[in-house]
Order: structure tokens, then sequence, then C-alpha cells
């Protein structure tokens, strides 16, 4: 009778337990389920590329991304950045209104003075330095390593790396390192705009493990052997001729692709031609695929049918490419497209008819011709197209090339420590 009463009440107490137990396995699943949040955040100045690098890669992977501006509040632009090469983009938020709050990461942008004004916002310092204390990830990219986290005392003691020519700002109890990445304890560096998307992919795998970051990279096609030259396949060679500066029309929509449109705009402007982008939407203001980059459009598409330009080239994106189908090229003219586009723009227009191309591979049997897909940039007289994110650099080098010149291509490309 004793052991069946000491039986009975252990039985008892498990089922009294049960619901505990339950509550926590609940809250477990929950706290996993949680996506992890970043803060990207961006200023006056910040090279676009790379904030839409991390704020792209990082979603695709299931991040929850704030990019917040921290530039001081108080005139009349309410979030609006000018981001470095007249590129403007409008935040999510404030630096100064997040400050209570946690993230898995923090990840900033370079350029300059981009870093200098991520430097001196006095509350993005106060998050980072916390972050750094607690053991949470962070990260920069470009000038900011040197000019901002040096400068804030967050890589004492560390291995890092930054954009070759600010690695003289280092201290001397910072260890620099020659490399495109580098992951040292809870601190992630990296060298440039085209080191942003290899950047990102290590920011994935810290946050998520190396299966994801994989599982990340898939889609965005990128280079197989990062930092070597771009390579151009080319058929029916022509001189795209100009009379004067080249003037480039990038049009973009509702669900554009953030990394291409904007290594479009980036690089061409660097350069030295006249980019105009338009947007094909009812406002100024386009949402892009992504993280929903907030990206102002310098002017309507209808504007745009008034003016003459020597290359219309068309970011990709699925929703952006379906939108942009209306955008007519002109095919005794340079034009381009990259991703979704040439399969939802120029092939339904007939400006692919006759042509080598290459575009997104899940919709390259859309192409009539699909002998050239397997190339990441094809050039077929006056047609360019391109695969994907992960080769948007070496199509917008490749875009230079034929504007103003190998010389200058690799110029820039070295710029962007592509190569």
């Amino acid at each position: 009778m004793a052991m069946a009463a000491a039986s009975a009440s252990a039985m008892a107490r498990r089922a009294a337990s049960w619901p505990r137990l339950l509550l926590l396995s609940r809250a477990f699943a929950a706290a996993a389920a949680e996506p992890k949040r970043v803060l990207v955040p961006v200023a006056d100045g910040t090279e676009p590329v790379e904030a839409a690098a991390t704020a792209d890669v990082l979603n695709r992977a299931g991040a929850r991304v704030t990019v917040a501006t921290a530039d001081p509040a108080g005139d009349d632009r309410g979030l609006l950045v000018e981001a470095a090469f007249g590129v403007k983009l409008v935040a999510d938020g404030r630096v100064a209104d997040l400050e209570g709050e946690a993230f898995d990461l923090i990840a900033l942008p370079g350029g300059m003075p981009g870093s200098a004004n991520l430097r001196d916002c006095k509350v993005l310092e106060k998050m980072v330095k916390k972050q750094a204390e607690q053991g949470g990830l962070y990260a920069a990219i470009c000038a900011t390593p040197a000019v901002t986290l040096a400068h804030w005392g967050l890589l004492k003691g560390l291995k890092a790396t930054c954009y070759p020519s600010f690695m003289e700002k280092f201290t001397a109890e910072i260890i620099p390192v020659n490399s495109r990445v580098v992951v040292d304890r809870n601190a992630v560096t990296s060298q440039g705009p085209a080191t942003a998307i290899e950047y990102a992919l290590a920011l994935v795998e810290q946050l998520y493990g190396k299966e994801k970051s994989e599982e990340v990279a898939g889609p965005l096609y990128v280079r197989p052997q990062p930092g070597v030259d771009y390579v151009i396949d080319e058929f029916n060679s022509v001189e795209w001729k100009c009379s004067g500066t080249p003037q480039v029309l990038v049009p973009v929509a509702n669900g554009s692709e953030e990394m291409e449109a904007l290594n479009l705009i980036d690089i061409l402007r660097r350069a030295g031609a006249n980019v105009t982008v338009a947007s094909v939407e009812d406002k100024l203001q386009v949402v892009t695929r992504r993280h929903k980059f907030n990206l102002i459009a310098d002017i309507m598409v209808e504007e745009a049918a008034k003016r003459e330009f020597d290359l219309i080239v068309m970011p990709g994106g699925l929703p952006g490419a379906q939108k942009l189908s209306s955008t007519k090229a002109e095919s005794n003219k340079p034009y381009g497209a990259i991703c979704a586009s040439p399969a939802y723009v120029l092939e339904p227009h007939g400006l692919l008819k006759g042509k080598k191309a290459t575009s997104f591979p899940p919709m390259a049997h859309l192409l009539t011709d699909q002998s050239a897909c397997d190339s990441r940039v094809v050039v077929d007289g006056n047609l360019i197209t391109s695969k994907a994110p992960g080769s948007a650099t070496e199509f917008a080098l490749a875009i230079v090339e034929k504007l103003f010149g190998r010389e200058k291509a690799v110029s820039i490309a070295k710029e962007l420590i592509f190569m």
C-alpha cells in the first residue's frame, strides 16, 4: 500500500510539472522562431552598395533588418539620407529612437563622409560599445573599421581589415590583416563595395551557421573566385559611341533588386557617366525587392521618355522586371538588362532576337537562344546582359569598359576592391 501511494504521488508530481515543461518548450520554440534583429545604420555619404548588400543578404537569411539614419534630427528632410554618388534613400527610422532596443548584429557600412558621420553619432557609439561588451556581434566594412570602430576602441587586440588606404589609421593595438573579410571573436570587418556580398554572407554564417550562408549564397550566383578579373563573353563586337559624357537611364520600380540597381548607379557614376534614375511608379519613391529599401528616383519615367539617352539598362528582381516591361529600349542604341529583366523585358519586346544573352538561371528557359546562359556577363553588339545579384558588379564594370575603355574599368574595379 505504501509503495502504491508513493508511486501515485510521484506520478502526480510529474503530471503537475508537465504544464510547466510544456510552457517552457513553447517559449523555447518561440525564441527559436523569432527572427534575428539586425541594425544597419546609415548617414549622409554612406556607400549605398555596402548598405544594400548587407540589408539584402541578411534579409534573404530571414533576419529582421532595420536601416536607421544616424544623421541628426531637426532638419526638414525627415528620414531622407543622401548617400554617396547621389543615391537618395529613405531610412526605416532613426538610430536615436532605437537606443533601448536589442539587436543580434549591428553592421556599419562604409563610404566617406558616411563613416565619419557614423563615428560622430553618440547614440550609435553607445549602442555598439554595449553590443561589444555584451559579446554581441558587430561589424564594419570599407573605411568604417578604421574611421569608426578603431576610433571607438572596439578593435583593440583583434585582427581586422578595412579599405586598404585606411589601414594606416589602425592603432598599434589592432592586428591588420589584408583579407577581403576578417572574423575575430565577435567582430567582422571587410574591405570595400566589391567585398560586400562576401561580408554579408560571413555575417549570415555568424548568425545562422555555414549551411544557411551557403543556402543564401546559391541564388545570388556569387563569383566562384573572388578577387580575380571579371570576364565578358562578347559576340559581334562593336564600339559603343557617345557624343560627350555618356547619358545612362536606369529605370526602377517597386520590386527592383536593390543590389543590381545600386551597383549600376554607383559604378557608372564613379566612371563619370551621367546616370538618371527614373521611377516607373506613380511617385519618385520606389520600394525595392528584398529589404524593401526606399530608393528615391531622380525623375519620373514619363519625363525620361522626353530625353535622349546613350544607354538604357534595367535591374532585375521579378516584381520590378514585370513592371519594367513597359520600358522600351531602342535596338539601334546600347541597351542592357540583368537577372529577370532579359527574360521579362527584353525577350517579350523582341530585343533579344538574333542575340546571345544570359539571365537569371531559373528564367533562362524563357530565352529563345539559351546558348550563352551559362555566362555571367554577355555582350552581343550593342546588347549587354547579366545573370544575378552576384554578377551585378561585373555587369556594371563591363558597361564601363564598353563606354570608357578597359583601363578605366580596371581602375574602378581596383577602387571597389573587386580585383
